[in-house]
């Protein structure tokens, strides 16, 4: 079982028409019950999504994988992550 972070603004943008926060959160959660995994939907908040999840990702145990088309995000996090899966990707995946 891998633990998902995944960059919800990102994600929730990289379809037309925009997927909506609450839709996404229960799409991504039963996505990954349904192939065994954590999933993690990360929103911006008091810091930036793309700071918590770097910091998840020093945090938590492999296996790791993020969700995100951010380059900048990419490349922070490459060297702590099993996989990195593009947001547009991920929402195609979607239940």
């Amino acid at each position: 079982m891998a633990s998902v972070l995944v960059d919800g603004e990102n994600v929730r943008r990289s379809l037309w028409p925009n997927i909506g926060r609450d839709e996404l959160e229960q799409r991504a959660g039963a996505w990954g019950r349904d192939r065994g995994h954590d999933v993690v939907v990360v929103w911006e908040g008091a810091e930036t999504a793309d700071d918590v999840i770097a910091r998840r990702v020093t945090e938590l145990p492999p296996p790791l994988w993020v969700v995100t088309s951010d380059r900048e995000l990419r490349e922070r996090v490459a060297d702590g992550v099993e996989r990195i899966v593009g947001g547009g990707s991920f929402a195609r995946e979607l239940p």
